[in-house]
């Protein structure tokens, strides 16, 4: 289907340097404050540790907010409670400072960036810097055509895979993933069932701005119909994201794999990001350990793929607004935690 190998992965991504999370537990045994009495701070700071392979852990002195934005044809179905071809309002509202997102990032001082994917509106009406990966002018709809051509998806799959180098080499230390999209999370709760074996009604949840019964029912039977046809293409990752995905949800597959590759931590926000950590785990079994679960949405989809995964929120405060406002809450709860690790002092042992 491709000249993308995306088998590559398996062999180029690593996990957190092991050794060097032991030494953070062995610190963390010598501190002033008893182990265990800072809960989950302690696994914080030790899978910060490992990711940047120093103890004491560095502060996370450089976060940055990326959101991959999109539009998605299955929103046509009336399976969101926002217009079909709309995310593009969403995206004036960020970039503008409107959005939850844009305050809590103000608040905290932490960059966001936004990459148009396929947001269905024309480039010119958004700078530059938002458009110049974009792919398409929305997804297709997935209950009955492809999301993406073969070609599209393996670029949006690359245009994830630069995204991510484009992060680490300006020196981000940490990066807060999230989505802006329509229709985003009826493509998550396909590729969600599809990878998990299970029905379309133990995936799909009311969406970020929450949907009345009816439109759940159909945004049920359209994550059912996108499921039929994602079940024969479940051995390639890449032909299913094409299948059911859509351009933004293939750029942030790709974005987490390459993140992974160069050693960047990245802090998970909603079911969408969830989803696309799925796929990312298919391909290379590593991978998870660079990716932190900021909290709990509320969405069953999210739920459904993060204990696939094995990976526990911090937070459980059913943000459901999406757009990486989950990761900025989760956020302070990182940069404490290693701060804690690195500034507490040690207990110097008696002599004897």
């Amino acid at each position: 289907m491709s000249s993308l190998d995306i088998d590559d992965f398996t062999d180029l991504i690593e996990r957190p340097d092991g050794g060097v999370r032991r030494d953070a537990e062995a610190r963390r045994e010598r501190l002033a404050v008893p182990p265990g009495s800072l809960g989950r701070l302690d696994d914080l700071g030790e899978w910060l540790a490992a990711a940047q392979s120093a103890v004491p852990v560095r502060p996370v002195e450089r976060p940055r907010v990326v959101l991959f934005a999109g539009d998605h044809g299955i929103a046509a179905l009336g399976v969101s409670a926002r217009t079909a071809g709309s995310a593009v309002e969403l995206v004036r509202e960020v970039l503008e400072g409107g959005r939850p997102v844009s305050v809590l990032a103000r608040r905290q001082g932490v960059p966001v960036r936004v990459v148009d994917m396929s947001l269905d509106c024309d480039p010119e009406t958004l700078p530059e810097d938002v458009v110049r990966h974009k792919v398409r002018r929305g997804s297709g709809r997935i209950d009955i055509e492809d999301a993406l051509t073969a070609e599209e998806t393996e670029a949006a799959f690359r245009a994830g895979m630069a995204v991510a180098d484009e992060e680490a080499d300006s020196g981000t230390d940490l990066v807060v993933l999230g989505d802006v999209s329509v229709g985003g999370t009826t493509a998550a709760g396909v590729l969600v069932a599809a990878l998990c074996g299970t029905d379309a009604s133990v995936v799909t949840g009311r969406g970020g701005l929450a949907i009345d019964d009816l439109a759940w029912m159909r945004k049920c039977a359209a994550i059912r119909d996108g499921l039929r046809r994602a079940r024969p293409v479940l051995g390639d990752q890449l032909r299913l994201l094409a299948t059911v995905g859509g351009a933004d949800l293939t750029a942030m597959t790709g974005f987490l794999l390459q993140a992974a590759v160069r050693k960047l931590p990245v802090v998970l926000d909603g079911v969408v990001g969830a989803a696309c950590a799925l796929v990312a785990q298919r391909v290379a079994f590593r991978a998870p350990d660079w990716w932190v679960a900021s909290h709990d949405s509320g969405e069953p989809g999210q739920a459904k793929a993060l204990d696939r995964m094995a990976l526990d929120p911090v937070l459980a405060h059913g943000v459901r607004v999406g757009e990486g406002g989950g990761g900025l809450l989760a956020l302070p709860l990182i940069q404490a935690a290693a701060a804690l690790a690195a500034e507490l002092p040690e207990v110097v042992a008696a002599a004897e």
